[in-house]
């Protein structure tokens, strides 16, 4: 089980009536898979969005609906396109036994403490997720990939780097090893790119908004219908 919970109350309220729900600081919901039909769901503003900032969509939680427990992932977050604030979650059941594809995130540790950084070079990341897959026992919320032994600006990361932690695979069997995590640079060489391209090199390096780009897949699971993921 896991030890992030979040209750939900079964939702009557649908089409122009959730509007209000929102105004009210309730956030709708639906909860869905394997073979039972989807529920309909809401929680409260403040909570759902703590949980949601916990979570992302990687880590299991447990759903309290009406009293009954139920261990889920979310498999969609809808933000306002302005404010990025919750407008709709979508949750996606699951069981201890199944196998949980997800994206989580690369984080890079050892800031300062490697030879290229004392040496005035930049670390930038160019890859910031990696999709695995896994009991939801073993999905690990982070993998972390230490910087410290990079020292020239011929060094690099790759995914080959990453050790896994037991019970996680690469989702994808052909996974490219050699697919770069991060480059050294000499700080001249990173603006005289800036300059070339008229933008900032960091920036492609940003975090998207959590829950937008990133999926969870369940094998053999139905889906809701667009109209009820959205409700």
């Amino acid at each position: 089980m896991s030890n992030i919970s979040l209750k939900l109350e079964t939702r009557t309220a649908e089409g122009k009536k959730v509007s209000k729900l929102r105004q009210a600081g309730i956030i709708p919901s639906v909860v869905y898979g394997g073979n039972d039909q989807p529920i309909m769901t809401q929680s409260s503003l403040a909570e759902t969005a703590k949980v949601v900032g916990r979570v992302g969509k990687h880590t299991p939680l447990d759903l309290l609906i009406d009293g009954h427990k139920k261990l889920a992932i979310i498999k969609d977050i809808d933000r306002d396109p302005v404010r990025h604030s919750l407008r709709h979650v979508a949750f996606h059941t699951i069981s201890q036994n199944d196998i949980i594809t997800t994206e989580v995130p690369i984080i890079l540790v050892g800031q300062g403490e490697s030879a290229a950084e004392r040496a005035g070079l930049v670390i930038l990341q160019a890859l910031e997720h990696i999709e695995v897959k896994a009991k939801p026992a073993d999905l690990p919320e982070s993998i972390e990939l230490s910087i410290v032994d990079l020292a020239t600006d011929e060094d690099k990361l790759t995914v080959a780097d990453i050790k896994l932690p037991a019970g996680v695979e690469f989702d994808d069997m052909d996974q490219d090893m050699e697919l770069v995590i991060a480059n050294v640079y000499e700080p001249g060489a990173l603006q005289a790119a800036n300059e070339a391209t008229g933008g900032d090199a960091e920036a492609e390096t940003e975090v998207p908004v959590e829950g937008e780009d990133s999926a969870v897949e369940v094998a053999g699971d139905a889906k809701p219908t667009e109209t009820e993921a959205k409700k």
